[in-house]
């Protein structure tokens, strides 16, 4: 019976691990530790990567379900897109002694390519939606979460409502359900995000709040969110490359407390003040 459409290409591995012939086993101890590598090479050539027989990778790929190699590739290309590790090929990792010109160029290329399709009218428009809001409240789950933290620690010092959410102990319900068109929402989508996410999209919009999404060029388009910046975040190795979401944030943070007027001087020193007062410093 075949495999069913959804099931990727390490879910079939793992299936039939055990029950595998020892040369078999042995192809799929190599594909589950470096399954990029399906991608990037023909039959024959993962056959020598794996020190087995090309008919063996012939055998192994039929028991999978799939009708011939091509098929397994393009299953595996599918795969990476959604970004684990994993299935990112060896071959793209940095070449010996260039790690760090590599690693320069593409940040540069990605911080380039982010900052070139924005536009000052959009930018302000959103600065102003952020000042102007209610509240302000921030997602971010899994490495997103650090940027989310990041901009609320940066605009807070001007804007007094900026939430990070959900906190420990908390779920969103606990914020949705009071979401309201006079709202702002910042979403960190970068790919692999937990369903949280979708289901915060689906209550901002429905409550008819502004929504910004921040993501990258792998992850879904989403119609709902009032402004969308996809930054370039490919990156030379192993890991994605998120110089450009910084980049942004920093962008963004640097505006709002520029268009803050007297109001945000106002809270920023009395925020100094109670520094002063506490020797917090």
């Amino acid at each position: 019976m075949r495999p069913q459409a959804t099931e990727s290409f390490l879910q079939r591995v793992r299936q039939h691990l055990q029950a595998l012939p020892a040369t078999e086993r042995q192809l799929a101890d190599f594909v589950l530790e470096f399954p990029g590598e399906l991608a990037s090479y023909a039959g024959n050539e993962l056959a020598q990567l794996a020190k087995v027989s090309p008919s063996t990778v012939s055998r192994f790929i039929r028991r999978l379900g799939y009708e011939n190699y091509e098929e397994a590739r393009r299953q595996v290309r599918e795969d990476k897109q959604s970004g684990s590790p994993l299935f990112q090929s060896a071959a793209e990792a940095f070449q010996r002694g260039q790690m760090l010109a590599t690693h320069r160029e593409r940040s540069i290329a990605n911080l380039t390519n982010t900052l070139d399709q924005l536009s000052e009218p959009q930018l302000s428009e959103i600065v102003q939606a952020i000042i102007a809001a209610r509240q302000v409240l921030i997602f971010g789950s899994r490495s997103s979460h650090a940027f989310a933290q990041y901009l609320r620690w940066q605009i807070i010092q001007v804007v007094p409502q900026v939430i990070s959410l959900p906190g420990p102990g908390e779920t969103l319900a606990e914020y949705t359900a009071q979401l309201g068109k006079n709202d702002c929402i910042i979403l960190f989508g970068m790919r692999r995000q937990t369903r949280q996410m979708a289901a915060l999209l689906a209550s901002a919009s429905q409550a008819g709040a502004s929504i910004l999404l921040i993501s990258d060029q792998a992850s879904p388009h989403y119609a709902a969110a009032t402004w969308s910046i996809q930054c370039d975040c490919h990156g030379p190795g192993l890991l994605d490359n998120h110089v450009a979401v910084m980049a942004v944030c920093d962008l963004l943070a640097t505006m709002v407390l520029e268009a803050a007027g007297a109001p945000g001087r106002k809270r920023l020193a009395a925020i100094e003040q109670q520094h002063e007062q506490h020797q917090e410093f």
